[in-house]
């Protein structure tokens, strides 16, 4: 079997400078596994490379380059158009196969556990269809009695729901209950995993709690500072506050900062806890998978003497 690399991890964890060191060693390329770096125009509030200091970035024919390093689904959709988990595996199987062709080697690298899953386990995505009446039905009880409702009615249909599906997700609950109340069948036992794709290594970056804290909260600094607000601001010009994609953090609380609901020192501790609290839940998610081999934790330069390690022996 053809083999691929994967680091995973929460937001803000190192995995992208990681990843980028790893892939000139081992002549890579990377593959995004980042359920918000999808959107065009969206690159401080997502931390995009692009919006990176001291980093060379460019496109070329589709695909980003940075400091050499080939990133495929970056870039790849508006913030008005939808982009589902199915459409995802479709995509990063092409491109996988594709950086294959070209005699490198693929890491996998992202945040977005449904994503990795997708690929590791070869998931079967139920294919249904979105269902544009009843998903506007299941939105209007969210405004109307909050994301907690629409929750605990995926999970009153489908209680295994609770362990796959990210309660603090809109997007994620409302499909989820659409394709069970579509199909009548529990969505979690659509998700049943496949025969392998492809020999993997998954590593694992996961730094101590309060060092991530302090990285995070730099980090909103630092977005705030380069021009999240005026990237907000040119967003919502162009297609207003309804897209899904400004659902994200980072997005719908600068949004509310301009719809004057806080002052942007607000926004910003409150983009800082729920990127906290974000990450938290990709630790919950990261941790049930038995194969992720954890790196060390101390500092990045020794994470990567030990990856580097891994991957030596991995493609021997």
């Amino acid at each position: 079997m053809n083999k691929l690399v994967a680091i995973v991890g929460p937001t803000a964890s190192g995995k992208t400078k990681l990843a980028i060191s790893l892939a000139k060693k081992f002549n890579g390329a990377i593959v995004s596994a980042d359920s918000r770096q999808i959107y065009k125009e969206m690159d401080i509030g997502t931390t995009k490379p692009v919006s990176m200091q001291n980093v060379d970035c460019k496109m070329q024919n589709g695909v980003l380059i940075v400091d050499g390093i080939k990133h495929y689904l970056i870039n790849i959709k508006k913030p008005c158009e939808d982009y589902t988990v199915g459409q995802y595996k479709k995509d990063a199987i092409s491109v996988i196969n594709k950086v294959i062709s070209d005699g490198k080697l693929p890491f996998l690298v992202g945040g977005t556990g449904l994503y990795i899953s997708a690929i590791k386990d070869n998931l079967e995505i139920p294919k249904v269809k979105p269902n544009e009446k009843l998903r506007k039905k299941l939105e209007k009880e969210i405004k109307n009695k909050g994301l907690v409702f629409i929750w605990k009615k995926l999970v009153k249909i489908d209680p295994e729901a609770a362990y796959i599906v990210d309660p603090k997700n809109p997007r994620r609950v409302v499909r989820a209950l659409e394709i069970a109340l579509l199909t009548k069948k529990p969505f979690s036992s659509q998700r049943k995993k496949g025969k392998p794709l492809y020999k993997i290594l998954e590593l694992g970056l996961n730094p101590e709690s309060e060092k991530l804290k302090k990285i995070i909260a730099e980090r909103i600094d630092i977005m705030v500072h380069n021009g999240l607000v005026k990237e907000v601001k040119s967003l919502v010009k162009k297609y207003g506050t309804k897209p899904k994609a400004f659902e994200a953090i980072g997005y719908c609380e600068i949004i509310d900062y301009l719809n004057n609901k806080t002052s942007l020192e607000e926004a910003a501790e409150l983009m800082s806890k729920n990127t906290w609290h974000y990450a938290r839940r990709q630790m919950t998610w990261f941790r049930k998978d038995k194969e992720i081999i954890w790196l060390p934790n101390n500092s990045l330069a020794n994470s990567e003497k030990y990856a580097q390690k891994l991957i030596k022996e991995f493609l021997s």
